[in-house]
């Protein structure tokens, strides 16, 4: 599994109390790793499935952090040392009854080229994982096409995930689905399906969506995940977990995505995919941080050898 994408440092603030305006409020402040794209390899690395990420981080002491917390988790980094701009970083902000709005700057994540991908990731037996802040970010854009476009020739599987909706409706919708043509999977959310077809029910957005994705996976949150396809005129549902999430938890959408890729590429029931999807983002709702919590002496576990053939 080949990831690309995004690596952060997620600065998790998380307010007691009402914000007070123009004053102090009292809050918890912590520093994680984080980056859609970094967060969804972690996952898949320690869940065990041989990963490998791209991406690009600063030359920074937070981005060598960044990439040691990666190889941690098991799988094969490629990250590239940009010697201008630093380490992104995204403030997270979490009012005291559990709204989060995210303040983003993506630093060298933005610069990633073209020059930056490594060929040899690329082949027939293989699948692609592209972020979609990768696509929307107008700098990095052309290195995700040129992904893209050499996953197709390589015959490789490919599947993106929607990014976020305010930063995907500024790149404009169609322009979106433009850049992901000949892509096999989308994930998206409900805001992020809103805007990409105008559709507010989630059924009709995802049956909208397939007619330039043949398989579409939707993350409705507490109401559970769907799955569409262009071959089927019904949709696959699974309910959500039910869990009561951590204070400072983010990304279970992440892990969501890593828990479903493996299962539905290996030819399961994408009710079972779904299902193991939504136990995957269980457990990122009961830890801090968007990653793996490794704190406890948990094992990671190794994937399958480098070439096995995942569907």
């Amino acid at each position: 599994m080949v990831v690309i994408g995004d690596l952060m440092t997620d600065a998790v603030a998380r307010a007691f109390y009402p914000l007070a305006r123009g004053s102090d409020t009292p809050a918890s402040v912590v520093m994680y790793g984080g980056g859609s794209g970094a967060n969804i390899a972690s996952w898949l690395a320690v869940e065990g499935t041989e990963t490998t990420f791209v991406g690009r981080r600063g030359s920074d002491i937070t981005g060598r952090t960044r990439e040691m917390e990666l190889m941690g988790y098991g799988l094969d980094s490629r990250v590239v040392m940009d010697p201008e701009r630093p380490t992104g970083t995204c403030v997270v902000m979490i009012t005291h009854r559990g709204d989060r709005t995210m303040l983003s700057d993506p630093g060298a994540n933005a610069r990633l080229q073209p020059e930056d991908l490594p060929r040899d990731v690329f082949g027939p037996d293989g699948h692609l994982h592209v972020s979609g802040y990768t696509l929307i970010n107008p700098d990095s854009r052309r290195a995700a096409r040129v992904a893209l476009r050499m996953a197709r020739e390589s015959g490789m599987s490919i599947s993106v995930d929607a990014g976020s909706h305010a930063p995907l409706e500024r790149a404009g919708a169609e322009n979106f689905l433009e850049w992901t043509q000949g892509t096999r999977l989308l994930f998206a959310n409900v805001d992020q399906a809103r805007v990409l077809t105008g559709r507010d029910e989630p059924e009709a957005a995802a049956k909208v969506l397939t007619a330039w994705f043949p398989n579409v996976v939707l993350k409705l949150g507490q109401e559970g995940g769907l799955w569409a396809s262009k071959t089927r005129e019904d949709c696959v549902t699974a309910p959500a977990e039910q869990v009561e999430p951590s204070p400072g938890s983010v990304g279970a959408g992440d892990a969501f995505v890593a828990g479903f890729l493996p299962a539905w590429l290996a030819g399961r029931h994408p009710k079972e995919a779904l299902s193991r999807a939504h136990h995957l983002a269980a457990r990122a709702l009961h830890q801090p941080g968007a990653r793996p919590d490794l704190g406890e002496g948990q094992p990671v576990r190794r994937g399958a050898p480098r070439g096995q053939r995942i569907r």
